[in-house]
């Protein structure tokens, strides 16, 4: 029951005085980006905390109590003086991302975004994490494709990078998301939050393959403009590959007479069992492993990179075809809070930062809490097990060799099949990049939205905690997501040449194994 985890109109007369003087930059952001009280910031803070304790049952999972009050303390001192809603903001994302969830998230409030993207501010290109650098990703007359970037707006290359870490969650004390994501998500509005509108951006860069220091100044655009842009990024051919916006949710094709390339894109295919589209998906499967098992294919390559996830029992599907092993999805998972009482309801939004719930959304909420929980025992109610049911082996079984490609963009119902190929799934080779989702457990399924009352910031979490079928491998360290067998990032040589150096990699594999 994993669920993914992502305009201001101004009336006739007002558009005419707004035509005849625009507000300033500065007076737009100070009436969106509020000033917050000390009183309504303690009061918001203290709130945040409450809710994580009466409903987060992964709050302590990978801090203990002792550190947990620390981050907080500190956090309660930083707030003693009035300061923006985006100072107030990074404030909190510290503390959403210290819990350890990748199924966690904060925004600001709608009028703020809404501002943010009305903004002739946006950075104009594409930027590029490869091998810890901010590489440029257009070909344009001022700055060539492959450029390092030393800086922007004189902040150096390693600063910004690491200002933006906070953004991006994590299972545990995984990092690599945050490296890629702190390039290649956060020159839109999470800059300007970051370091304000800017309506230049001055860049320092080395060309490809020169240490000459070059300077340009880029003009900020829309982000229209941005959008259309990026369409035309370098990378794009190699980028699409992986990308569940432009390919099939899943697929299946003959890379050679030897190898099968099996591709999951996004577990969306189905909300659940009872979906009208589950019966068509689990055919294809099958058919693909019929194929698989009358050719005798001795190669078989799972790609899950870059895929965000979906629900159950979508993902356990191909994995039956890949075990000797019955396996389910978990061996343990609860909330704990009363499945009759949502703590602070008043302060509930929904399920997704996008609508608000009305009252019918509400009571089909509390219908399924109590369809999918126990009655409340010992300060937890468990998941029922009517909703972690077994899954046996399924013939054929591919008895030839997997490759599995992971990275550190698998997250939840993609990192939790990742999960279970790691720990039973037979003749298997992992390559790629550590995910962004845990192996041995995550909070998950079921995510809830509340919304601060002064601040208007919202916060999203997910209310299970989860215990994945997970046996401890010496391979997989606690706190991390899925470890590969072969770490492999994109290289500068192969992003140059507009090469995929995992899948390269996994088929150098499968050709020197002959």
């Amino acid at each position: 029951m994993r669920k993914l985890f992502l305009l201001f109109l101004l009336s006739p007369s007002l558009a005419l005085k707004a035509a005849a003087a625009p507000p300033s930059t500065d007076d737009s952001l100070k009436i969106y980006n509020r000033v917050l009280t000390a009183r309504e910031m303690k009061e918001d803070l203290q709130l945040f905390r409450d809710i994580r304790e009466k409903a987060n049952s992964g709050l302590y999972r990978y801090r203990t109590k002792k550190q947990v009050d620390s981050i907080y303390k500190v956090a309660f001192r930083e707030i003693r003086k009035p300061m923006p809603t985006t100072e107030y903001f990074k404030v909190i994302l510290r503390l959403t991302d210290f819990e350890g969830s990748c199924h966690n998230y904060t925004e600001v409030g709608k009028d703020l975004m809404d501002f943010y993207n009305r903004q002739r501010g946006y950075f104009p290109y594409d930027l590029k994490y490869i091998q810890g650098n901010i590489i440029f990703n257009h070909q344009t007359a001022e700055i060539p494709a492959g450029s390092r970037v030393l800086s922007i707006n004189g902040v150096p290359d390693t600063i910004l990078m690491q200002s933006f870490y906070k953004y991006f969650t994590a299972d545990g004390f995984n990092a690599t998301q945050k490296w890629t994501g702190s390039v290649q998500r956060s020159f839109n509005y999470r800059y300007m939050i970051e370091y304000g509108v800017k309506d230049n951006f001055t860049v320092t860069f080395n060309p490809p393959y020169s240490k000459e220091v070059k300077t340009v100044t880029l003009p900020a655009v829309t982000l229209p403009v941005r959008k259309e842009n990026l369409t035309h990024r370098y990378s794009a051919v190699v980028d699409s590959l992986i990308d569940y916006n432009v390919q099939p949710k899943y697929s299946f094709r003959m890379v050679d007479n030897a190898t099968g390339l099996l591709s999951f894109r996004i577990f969306s295919m189905a909300d659940g069992a009872d979906d009208p589209r589950f019966p068509g998906y689990v055919r294809f499967i099958d058919s693909v492993f019929q194929s698989l098992d009358k050719n005798a294919v001795p190669n078989l390559i799972l790609d899950i990179r870059s895929n965000p996830g979906g629900s159950d029992p979508t993902f356990e599907q191909p994995m039956m075809y890949l075990t000797d092993h019955p396996f389910k999805e978990n061996i343990s998972a609860y909330a704990n809070f009363d499945r009759d009482t949502i703590p602070y309801m008043q302060y509930f939004w929904g399920v997704s930062t996008d609508s608000k719930w009305g009252p019918e959304e509400i009571k089909g909420g509390r219908a399924f809490l109590k369809s999918y929980l126990l009655p409340y025992k010992n300060g937890r109610s468990y998941q029922d097990s009517a909703h972690n049911p077994v899954y046996y082996p399924k013939q054929p079984a591919y008895k030839g060799h997997l490759y599995l490609m992971i990275d550190e963009n698998t997250a939840s119902a993609a990192s939790h099949l990742a999960s279970l190929v790691r720990a039973y799934a037979r003749n298997v080779t992992i390559v790629g990049v550590e995910t962004v989702g845990g192996y041995y457990c995550h909070n998950g399924h079921a995510g809830m939205v509340y919304e601060l009352p002064h601040s208007k910031i919202k916060t999203k979490f997910s209310i299970m905690y989860v215990v994945q079928d997970a046996p401890v491998k010496p391979m997989q360290p606690e706190g991390r997501g899925i470890m590969p067998d072969h770490e492999v990032w994109q290289s500068y040589e192969d992003y140059m040449n507009r090469k995929d150096s995992q899948m390269e990699h996994v088929l150098r594999l499968i050709r020197e194994k002959k």
